[in-house]
């Protein structure tokens, strides 16, 4: 790995916990030291920073073991793992029924990250695949997401007016993104209308969390010859998986 931009203090950070997290409340301060090979005074800031932001707790005999806010990340990643799970299960289903191209994605930032494909069984395959990313704007799932987006963060994500195209059917402005994103709003269903790549169309909804959150979306997409004709039967479909999906 290059270390060119390393951080020694989350390296030292990633060993405390890693030895707490084995032996919880087993170890005081000069344990550590002696264990990790750092600095008292240094161990000293480390820990007293790493209890108030709750990352690993204290006992009366001065001890530790992980806190509060590790499980917290434990939980959310499980969420991420098991979304994925759900959706594989779920998203074949619908790529049967529809014989197109099923996909799972998050929002982060003004980007969609892809998180899972189920593809279709056809000669045409997706360019988009897990961990690529597009901008937000252009594709079905981001605008669904960006949809539950507050219009004074959409300030901070796009400070521009003019939008990045990449087909001639992209949106252009960001007064084009907010009217359209409050359409989605409103119907709790997007489009893209080969405004990621000419020649195919893609329709996407919201995964809800139980607050109502919409913490991912799922999308078919299909060539533009075929979306005439499919188009109404794979919204249907697609709300009807994020629906599930949203159970979970």
């Amino acid at each position: 790995m290059d270390k060119k931009y390393w951080v020694p203090a989350l390296e030292k950070a990633d060993g405390v916990l890693r030895l707490i997290s084995e032996e919880p409340y087993k170890h005081r301060l000069i344990d550590l030291v002696n264990q990790l090979g750092i600095h008292k005074s240094s161990m000293y800031s480390l820990l007293h920073t790493l209890e108030a932001l709750k990352w690993i707790d204290r006992d009366a005999n001065d001890t530790y073991a992980i806190g509060s806010a590790t499980g917290r990340w434990g939980d959310s990643y499980s969420q991420g793992q098991d979304i994925i799970a759900s959706f594989h299960r779920e998203a074949s289903i619908t790529r049967d029924r529809l014989q197109e191209t099923i996909q799972l994605a998050k929002l982060e930032g003004n980007e969609v990250l892809y998180l899972a494909k189920e593809e279709a069984p056809t000669m045409v395959r997706l360019a988009s695949g897990p961990g690529m990313k597009f901008p937000a704007h252009v594709t079905a799932l981001g605008k669904v997401l960006l949809s539950f987006v507050d219009e004074s963060e959409l300030d901070l994500l796009y400070p521009s007016q003019q939008l990045i195209s990449l087909t001639e059917y992209s949106l252009k402005t960001k007064v084009d993104l907010v009217k359209q994103l409050r359409i989605i709003r409103d119907e709790g269903i997007a489009f893209d209308r080969q405004e990621v790549i000419v020649g195919f169309s893609c329709v996407s909804a919201p995964i809800l969390s139980q607050s109502g959150e919409a913490i991912a979306a799922v999308s078919c997409s299909m060539p533009q010859y075929i979306w005439e004709r499919k188009k109404d039967v794979a919204k249907t479909e697609i709300s009807q998986l994020a629906g599930r999906l949203s159970q979970f």
